[in-house]
């Protein structure tokens, strides 16, 4: 996968990220991982369609998943993941992954994105890769959020 292709969703994180929650995360190790569904994380989900097809899976925590909605609430402390919070994660992920679709529009590569689904990893029933291309960010005093691209 090119750099082309990945760049625009890390700048569109980082940007989005900062934006919302007034950090700059930072960017871990490039890897290929296994996708699994675990108990205790969320996947938010967006499919791709256009000049480039395919899926963008943000994997979080379900801890770090509140601790951002809790910080897009502006401090309210969120202590489950009920349908606000949901809401709320999901458009993180609509946000990201909108930015990067303009991003790479003014590359002249035209992208659609689906509206985003939100899914406890045990409960996901979707069709999921054994690996995806995996770029984690690091937020200090909140956790680890990795984006998976899936696309061709």
């Amino acid at each position: 996968m090119k750099a082309e292709i990945i760049n625009p969703f890390l700048e569109s994180a980082k940007l989005v990220l900062h934006q919302l929650i007034q950090i700059s995360p930072s960017t871990g190790t490039l890897a290929v991982k296994s996708v699994k569904p675990v108990a205790d994380h969320i996947w938010i989900q967006i499919g791709m369609t256009g000049q480039l097809s395919g899926n963008i899976i943000f994997g979080l925590h379900e801890q770090v998943a509140m601790r951002i909605v809790s910080a897009m609430m502006g401090g309210f402390t969120i202590t489950e993941m009920d349908d606000m919070s949901r809401s709320a994660i999901s458009e993180l992920g609509n946000m990201i992954s909108g930015n990067a679709g303009i991003l790479l529009s003014n590359q002249g590569v035209t992208v659609d994105i689906t509206p985003p689904s939100v899914v406890h990893g045990q409960d996901f029933t979707g069709i999921m890769p054994d690996k995806a291309l995996t770029i984690p960010l690091l937020m200090d005093g909140i956790g680890e959020l990795d984006i998976q691209v899936l696309i061709s």
